[in-house]
């Protein structure tokens, strides 16, 4: 997949192609509610700080560049996905959803969806394809899954979704556009939380939605406005600074992944290691033609809850966080949200330390866990 992965170079210099002389390299911060505006309104010229601003439009910019289709930005990534979801549904529709994906859009539908008169089915992911699609008006898709990192053939089902007359809604996550870009392989939509690795330093929320379909822009972009589920400007400009250094962040962190993964598959304290990159991954072939990296997260199972929550209370550089993508390692049981994964179930998102003295920690402390 080389021949798509997202131009670093240009990324950087999205910018500076349109200065003029004197202007400043870096991009500025408009925290403007209000713009001067005689006369009618035009399109293209910013109104009203609900409607546009000159610092989400560098940042959507940046993203469509790395989405490969145009982008809008988000207050966070369920923001994105509320946003792709009321745009494409109504009364009498049924959605598909990821039994084994981030649980927040299975929780929204059943609080709210459902009462609109949406119907709301669940598939595990891996097997997501099974029963077709015939009847959804839409099928949100996570791969790798979160947490549990299973994996669906995107080209396969998306394909399958638009032959049944649907739209595909992919939540790349968990991967980012350096490392899978489902638009590419036939997804209508994709939506990720830009808290994650794209923003990468635990410091903001953001999400993001593309398409290259308008007719589904236009939607997302008129809920946005109408709903005000709108960034701040110090956050598109903070998580576009962020993606300055996504491509330099993220191989780090998938190279380090790989590394720890293996350790840890054959560790005695640990029963199982769940990793796309690994070759006993039930998925592991697809993985490596589907995606242009493993990932930077890897599911650890220990022997029970104990014995998880003393790894992550004696791992000096495993911070006890949810969320994942930052620069820090950190570590969770996921069991305690009510994932269904077992209780001793780790989802650890590696950071950018240096490996060695990662693997150094992570391995003392698995021996202390199991004292």
């Amino acid at each position: 997949m080389d021949h798509d992965k997202p131009d670093a170079a240009a990324l950087l210099h999205l910018r500076a192609a349109g200065l003029a002389k004197g202007d400043p390299l870096a991009l500025p911060i408009t925290p403007a509610s209000m713009f001067s505006l005689p006369g009618a309104p035009e399109a293209g010229v910013d109104a009203y700080g609900r409607m546009s601003n000159p610092t989400w439009r560098a940042l959507e910019e940046a993203l469509g560049h790395l989405e490969g289709a145009p982008a809008l930005a988000f207050p966070s990534g369920m923001a994105a996905i509320c946003a792709a979801l009321f745009a494409t549904l109504k009364a009498g529709d049924r959605l598909l959803l990821p039994a084994d994906g981030y649980y927040t859009p299975r929780v929204l539908a059943d609080r709210f969806l459902a009462g609109l008169g949406i119907a709301v089915e669940t598939r595990a992911t891996a097997r997501i394809a099974e029963g077709g699609f015939d009847g959804f008006r839409a099928v949100l898709i996570e791969t790798p899954s979160n947490p549990g990192l299973e994996i669906c053939d995107l080209a396969e089902v998306t394909a399958m979704v638009r032959g049944a007359g649907g739209i595909s809604i992919v939540d790349n996550t968990t991967m980012t556009p350096f490392g899978q870009r489902p638009l590419a392989l036939g997804a209508d939509i994709v939506v990720a939380s830009d808290t994650k690795a794209p923003g990468g330093h635990s410091d903001l929320l953001m999400g993001h939605v593309a398409s290259h379909d308008t007719g589904l822009m236009d939607g997302v972009r008129d809920w946005r406005t109408l709903t005000g589920s709108i960034p701040s400007a110090f956050d598109a400009w903070l998580l576009h600074r962020s993606l300055e250094t996504l491509e330099l962040r993220f191989a780090r962190m998938c190279d380090s992944a790989g590394e720890i993964a293996a350790r840890l598959a054959g560790h005695s304290a640990v029963r199982a290691v769940i990793y796309p990159g690994l070759a006993g991954h039930p998925q592991h072939a697809l993985a490596d033609r589907q995606m242009r990296r493993a990932g930077f997260l890897i599911g650890v199972v220990l022997d029970d809850a104990a014995a998880a929550d003393r790894f992550i209370a004696a791992c000096p550089l495993v911070e006890p966080t949810t969320s994942f993508g930052g620069v820090h390692t950190t570590a969770e049981r996921r069991a305690r949200w009510g994932d269904a994964v077992p209780d001793g179930f780790l989802r650890l998102s590696v950071g950018t330390e240096p490996v060695d003295a990662l693997w150094t920690a992570i391995d003392e402390a698995l021996q202390d866990a199991t004292i």
